[in-house]
């Protein structure tokens, strides 16, 4: 989950003899004649005034948890939640734009998102997890609205996952979703924060993290739905597990959802029929991964102001710069030729261009 990736920049960093400070926020961009010459900082105990010779780069996470940027620039339905560090709070966007900086928000979504369970820790931390490969492509789980059904092939990416959630559909919440499942999925493949094969539930259902119910009648008055409409759904999808092919959503169909599926579960590894009871609840949420709004940049990094031309002496990276991608998430893919599935293997064409 990258931090291997991180643990080498910082030894790189501390091998090239980089001065870390800590625990130091910032604060302010120090402006002299039209130029940023520096910064001040907030540490333990006192105030660093720090100068910049050749310029300051931005890269302070983008939005985070600033409150004030959460409600100007994502929806309302994604604002409780994210999956930034606490201490990420926004300053190098609000600093930047103290200076004349541009955010840009006008991109096709404002973050990069992943749904996650929440639970309050009994030391009162709140873990926010995100789901991102290890349940929701496994056979034997789906993803239901307020009203008990389906909305979204719940082995897709995380990103899709979430849009699905946040565009809604008449008077159905998505926000929070609910995983759905049986007691065998949780002990072969675990569920969020528990792990496969755990035998204890009652911690995790005492803390209001997992809702469980001997029927899915009872399922479906733990997460307010109707339960009619949740025991179509379940029925729907277990016929598909029985042939291998979701005709709702073609789950199991794309390489995507098969690679992150399991391979010993026939005919499709991404569907298996949901059992006899107890049944479990797990709700998810719409958490930012990452801020795809941001400051405004050129081809060379520097932060542009309302004007359009560049701030002398600053720089913006990582999410602290708008995404060159405006809010969409690319990756590789191969196209899934729907007239040749018939629930064995797809047969797969290479996506014009």
């Amino acid at each position: 989950m990258g931090n291997a990736l991180a643990g080498r920049l910082f030894y790189d960093v501390r091998g090239a003899g980089v001065d870390v400070r800590f625990e130091a926020a910032l604060q302010q961009l120090l402006v002299e004649d039209g130029r940023v010459i520096g910064a001040i900082m907030n540490a333990p105990g006192r105030s660093l005034c720090i100068g910049a010779r050749k310029g300051i780069v931005l890269a302070t996470g983008g939005a985070g948890w600033s409150p004030q940027l959460r409600e100007r620039l994502l929806p309302p339905a994604a604002r409780r939640f994210s999956l930034a560090p606490a201490s990420n709070c926004g300053d190098g966007l609000s600093t930047a734009e103290a200076i004349g900086g541009e955010i840009v928000a006008d991109t096709e979504s404002a973050a990069l998102w992943m749904p996650s369970s929440v639970m309050r820790q009994p030391d009162g931390q709140l873990s926010v997890i995100p789901h991102i490969i290890l349940d929701r492509a496994k056979p034997g789980l789906l993803a239901v609205d307020g009203s008990g059904r389906r909305f979204v092939n719940e082995a897709d990416s995380y990103h899709d996952f979430v849009t699905a959630m946040l565009q809604g559909s008449g008077t159905a919440s998505r926000v929070p979703s609910f995983l759905i499942c049986d007691r065998r999925f949780i002990a072969d493949y675990g569920l969020g924060l528990i792990h496969p094969r755990a035998s204890n539930l009652k911690t995790f259902i005492a803390a209001g993290y997992l809702l469980g119910a001997d029927t899915i009648e009872g399922l479906a008055k733990a997460i307010g739905s109707e339960p009619t409409e949740l025991r179509a759904t379940i029925e729907r999808y277990n016929r598909y597990a029985e042939t291998g092919v979701d005709e709702e959503f073609g789950r199991g169909a794309s390489e995507l959802n098969r690679f992150n599926g399991d391979p010993s579960n026939k005919p499709n590894p991404c569907l298996r029929r949901i059992g006899s009871g107890p049944y479990y609840a797990l709700a998810v949420w719409p958490s930012d991964l990452a801020s795809s709004a941001g400051l405004r940049t050129d081809e060379c990094g520097r932060v542009l102001g309302r004007d359009g031309n560049a701030l002398d002496g600053l720089y913006a990276a990582g999410n602290d710069a708008v995404s060159i991608f405006r809010g969409t998430y690319p990756g590789p893919e191969r196209c899934w030729d729907r007239r040749s599935y018939s629930g064995g293997v797809p047969q797969w064409t290479q996506p014009e261009r």
